[in-house]
């Protein structure tokens, strides 16, 4: 039996019952159906091997492999996100939509746990479904036709911190412009698509009034009651709807804490669509 238990009122919710090694369609069926109603979902005790990883993903489409980082030499597809014991910094830090510099920026992520800090490196994740609905209207009204441009920020931003994170040769930054206000290409929900790590600037605006809207909008996107938190335990599974929600590695790993520990994930994204 599926019982679902909800993180919060915005969005997340922690699902057992169901066995990720099954790829049935009617299996992927309940699964794609729970994440468009709850954003992002989460699955403990799911030892998935690595080719288990990469069938689940490739029910959601092809996948993708990173601008920057290097993937698994079996497996490129696979990104494996490593802290090091005596590193204080994560890998995603910072209010971010996956790879939203793209063309077509990550439809859904499927990351797996394999070695966690006993205290530490939470994951938060935000709706910008409600963020679009909850915004006054007449911000609404001046940025609903408007696009905006996000960086790449170049590969070091991805690899200068981090160990372990291998470079797969590109270093270049490129940058791309998409929809403020995008729409759900399953669900036709309004998404309000920008984020604080890669949205730059607001396209035929003046820089000042740019500037100042993204700031507002980042602080409104960040909210307490727009999100949920997953602690981690190893084994565990997240699927984030890439296109509705955006996430917070916490990197809290101080003295005597989390500090002193390896953190190991294992991350798959599928590639998306343009906005629209």
């Amino acid at each position: 039996m599926i019982d679902v238990k909800l993180l919060s009122g915005a969005l997340g919710a922690e699902i057992s019952g169901i066995d990720l090694t099954d790829v049935s369609d009617e299996n992927f069926k309940t699964i794609n159906n729970l994440l468009l109603e709850h954003k992002v979902i989460f699955f403990r005790n799911q030892p998935l091997t690595s080719e288990q990883h990469v069938a689940l993903a490739s029910k959601f489409g092809p996948l993708e492999t990173h601008a920057y980082v290097r993937g698994l030499s079996e497996f490129p597809e696979i990104i494996r996100i490593i802290k090091k014991p005596e590193e204080k910094t994560q890998w995603g830090e910072g209010w971010h939509s996956d790879v939203s510099y793209n063309e077509k920026p990550t439809k859904a992520v499927i990351l797996k746990s394999i070695k966690i800090p006993p205290v530490g490196g939470d994951t938060v994740f935000s709706n910008m479904e409600l963020a679009w609905e909850t915004l006054e209207e007449e911000v609404k009204n001046k940025i609903k036709n408007k696009k905006a441009v996000h960086s790449s920020l170049g590969g070091g931003f991805f690899l200068d911190k981090y160990k372990a994170m291998q470079s797969n040769g590109n270093m270049d930054e490129y940058s791309n412009t998409h929809p403020i206000l995008r729409t759900h290409p399953e669900t036709g929900k309004k998404i309000l698509f920008v984020n604080w790590t890669y949205t730059k600037e607001i396209v035929g605006m003046d820089k000042e009034e740019s500037k100042e809207i993204l700031n507002y909008l980042f602080e409104h996107q960040a909210r307490l009651d727009l999100t949920c938190r997953f602690k981690w335990t190893e084994n565990a599974i997240a699927i984030w709807d890439n296109r509705s929600v955006q996430h917070y590695a916490i990197a809290d790993f101080y003295p005597n804490k989390g500090l002193g520990f390896e953190r190991v994930m294992d991350r798959i994204a599928v590639e998306g669509d343009h906005p629209q």
